[in-house]
């Protein structure tokens, strides 16, 4: 098993051809693509991924990030910038070593690159568990697509062999993926919305990824998930019940 290389909106066909070809150097070859705005099979990516199209060709296109980090439990998102978000924040060497315990433990894992421009929205970078930036110049410190992507994937595979995984408490319930973090996130937001939670609509999206982020933190087993899930059921039917009781 190996890790996912995930390009949110890509902008040139190019670049998401490159980046093939860097990933390829290193041993990866799971692409997906988030609304890639050109066609990634198109004469100018394959002649850009240096024969490296077997990657290409095997990549999936998916509508949003949330789509596309689903079945994975964890996410590494790259940033050059403080997103001033509380969040574990690593090198690319250090993310490799993780990675490769991650994937020694038989967990899906993923890497977020943004677009060329602007990189990432806040709302992808609160989708990941750890963040990745990179050490450079900071008098000069501008890579494009395909770089960010071979210095991750360079320091993947200089890692080596997996490392010896933690261990997991006896009879512990499966690390919960993402897709199912997301069902509880929406649980739980939409019962937020309901009860009069989120009062300032102007800060409703920055208080959605600190709830976010609180939890992704937290290393949420899939049994974990269904009792959070539980508990919000409990609260919200409590307080209809009590709503009754008070009525006159």
């Amino acid at each position: 098993m190996t890790i996912t290389v995930i390009l949110v909106q890509p902008q040139l066909a190019e670049n998401v051809g490159t980046t093939a070809r860097a990933m390829l150097n290193c041993g990866l070859n799971e692409l997906r693509l988030v609304r890639p705005r050109e066609d990634w099979l198109s004469e100018r990516a394959l002649r850009a991924s240096a024969g490296a199209d077997a990657v290409l060709r095997k990549a999936r296109a998916f509508d949003s990030t949330e789509e596309a980090v689903a079945d994975l439990h964890r996410v590494y998102a790259t940033t050059g910038r403080n997103r001033f978000m509380v969040k574990p924040v690593v090198t690319p060497r250090q993310a490799a070593l993780e990675l490769r315990s991650h994937v020694a433990e038989g967990l899906a894992c993923g890497v977020l690159f943004g677009p060329e421009r602007t990189g990432l929205e806040n709302d992808d970078v609160a989708l990941a568990d750890t963040v990745i930036t990179v050490p450079l110049n900071p008098d000069y410190c501008s890579l494009n697509l395909a770089q960010s992507v071979l210095l991750v994937a360079y320091e993947w595979f200089q890692a080596g062999s997996p490392v010896e995984p933690r261990a997991m408490t006896k009879g512990a319930a499966p690390v919960a993926s993402k897709d199912q973090l997301l069902g509880f996130f929406h649980h739980l937001e939409r019962e937020l919305d309901d009860c009069g939670f989120f009062r300032v609509a102007e800060k409703r999206p920055s208080m959605v990824r600190n709830i976010r982020n609180m939890f992704e933190r937290a290393d949420l087993t899939l049994q974990e998930v269904r009792t959070l899930h539980g508990m919000v059921h409990e609260l919200v039917t409590f307080r209809k019940r009590k709503g009754e009781t008070d009525e006159p």
